[in-house]
């Protein structure tokens, strides 16, 4: 703490504001948590991005976090690690041996589908914002794996238990851990194929990015993964490690992959996904721990800093329009295209060769919910620094990567996140329309044999089907034509009937001579009572 010399030591520097900030967000989200993600079924995400705007320049202006950090290599390194941590989780969680034996639902959905994601992209971007295609590859690289962070929360939570099935669940998660470390090799093939001759560009790809990048990082990730599971379970035997330490492992476990295969040049978030699964390739720490909360807290606080922060950096100015082809109309339109056409019809076409896939409805739901977050936050980082060449110079994309990208994550944590409360709207329509119609159009005429009364405090659902109850309502009806009290047909002569008869719950034992209180009428089993 600094004691200021004025008055009122008042102090709204950063070094205040920016845990003032977290902590009231943290704080106040959590007492409503509930209400939110279970109730309204709203994104944290989303939520957490809006704070974050209205918070910063755009909004009150409490922070800027462009004024406290260099934006580009501080996001990118809190990119890494938040992606790092979450596909490490996406590969601990999944069940025992499922790479192997979901190897083919995977395939399809890291081969045709990613690709198409990627060039459908690409060709959005050119003829929207008329660049060349080679430049538009750059961008879709970018957009094409699909984001951990927010599939963590579409896979999580009551609608996800109640809704969609398990193995849907789990090739979603699986398919948003692999392809995060994937896009290295689509993003790497278009810069060089604008920095080198066609020749040099794809031999320098083959021997860089799949082999060095890609293929060492799964070796050492299965390696690191088998290693510290066979550690852990010495440790755990021989009774060296504790409680909190068990229950941590695999955070710690994240940071030592990132180090180790960052240290020698491969794909540290590939790696990180690799060894989770390996690690948990038996099941044994995902049943050890599966009462433990540790990761999902930690996660939680590390998505709510990185989307108030992402909030916060949004160049605003930027993407409202420069004069040129980047105008808001244009972003909005990319936006709207690509999430339509990204990557649902791939999803569909392949539905028939991806066994986790078993409906059609589950093929549109995880073709629907190919989030674009934190990982496309990380390449365009990724992308902006190797464009710093100067062999780049004067092209387009550095201009264009970052406003294109921003507003499709924008877009995506804002469609994805009120996906499923519209659902909800949408189908509570119908089905209220329908019970109203119906219910308005039942008397007690009509054939069907339960009889409901919906209004006060209780409702009386009687079954009118027995020849008995029948014939005493009947005549309570005739008696009451006969006497002008009330039409046949109106549902009020069915309920004073029954209670006259005594078979209303209210009715008294006092009833007049002959009638029978329900006390001495035959158990039919058909009068009940429930609350509305």
């Amino acid at each position: 703490m600094i004691v200021s010399n004025s008055w009122v030591p008042f102090d709204f520097g950063p070094s205040a504001m920016v845990p003032l900030l977290l902590g009231t967000f943290a704080v106040c989200f959590g007492l409503i948590s509930m209400v939110v993600k279970e109730w309204l079924f709203l994104s944290d995400t989303l939520v957490a991005m809006l704070f974050g705007v209205l918070t910063g320049p755009a909004g009150f202006g409490a922070v800027d976090a462009s004024k406290l950090v260099d934006v580009p290599s501080f996001t990118l390194e809190l990119t890494r690690l938040i992606i790092g941590i979450q596909v490490m989780a996406a590969g601990i969680t999944l069940p025992k041996k499922y790479l192997l034996k979901e190897l083919k639902s995977l395939l399809m959905l890291l081969g045709p589908v990613m690709t198409w994601m990627w060039l459908m992209s690409a060709v959005v971007i050119m003829l929207v914002f008329r660049l060349g295609f080679i430049e538009s590859l750059i961008i879709a690289s970018c957009i094409a794996p699909t984001d951990p962070v927010l599939a963590n929360s579409i896979v999580r939570g009551k609608f996800a238990e109640a809704k969609v099935p398990q193995h849907v669940r789990n090739i979603i998660s699986a398919e948003s851990g692999a392809n995060d470390g994937l896009g290295y090799p689509y993003l790497y093939l278009a810069l060089y194929l604008l920095k080198f001759s066609t020749g040099e560009a794809l031999t320098r790809w083959f021997a860089v990015v799949v082999i060095w990048q890609i293929a060492l990082s799964i070796v050492l990730g299965a390696l690191i993964g088998w290693g510290a599971r066979i550690l852990l379970r010495f440790a755990r035997k021989k009774e060296w490690i504790d409680h909190d330490s068990f229950f941590s492992f695999a955070i710690s476990l994240t940071l030592l992959t990132l180090g180790i295969v960052s240290f020698v040049g491969s794909d540290d978030i590939l790696a990180c996904f690799v060894a989770g699964n390996s690690f948990t390739w038996d099941d044994w720490f995902r049943e050890e721990t599966v009462e433990s909360h540790f990761q999902d807290v930690l996660d939680t606080l590390f998505n709510f800093t990185f989307f108030i922060y992402l909030g916060n950096i949004i160049p605003w100015s930027t993407l409202s329009g420069n004069g040129g082809l980047l105008t808001t109309g244009r972003l909005i339109t990319s936006s709207v295209l690509i999430l339509l056409f990204r990557r649902l019809p791939a999803t569909l076409a392949v539905a028939r060769m991806t066994p986790a896939l078993e409906t059609f409805r589950e093929a549109i739901f995880a073709g629907w919910f190919g989030p674009i977050g934190v990982g496309a936050v990380f390449y365009a980082m990724v992308a902006q620094k190797e464009l710093e060449d100067r062999v780049f110079d004067g092209m387009r994309v550095k201009e264009y990567l970052l406003p294109i990208v921003l507003s499709l994550v924008i877009g995506s944590v804002i469609v994805h996140g009120i996906t499923i409360p519209l659902y909800h709207i949408v189908s509570a329509v119908p089905s209220a329309s329908v019970a109203v119609t119906r219910f308005l159009s039942r008397t007690p005429s009509e054939s069907s044999s339960n009889f409901r009364f919906p209004f006060g405090p209780r409702a009386i659902s009687i079954s009118t089907s027995h020849p008995r109850i029948t014939a005493i309502s009947n005549g309570a009806r005739r008696r009451e034509s006969a006497l002008g009290v009330v039409s046949s047909s109106c549902p009020v002569s069915t309920e004073s009937t029954l209670l006259e008869t005594g078979l209303g719950n209210n009715a008294s034992s006092s009833s007049s001579s002959g009638s029978r209180g329900p006390e001495n009428l035959p158990n039919y089993g058909s009068i009940s009572r429930r609350n509305i």
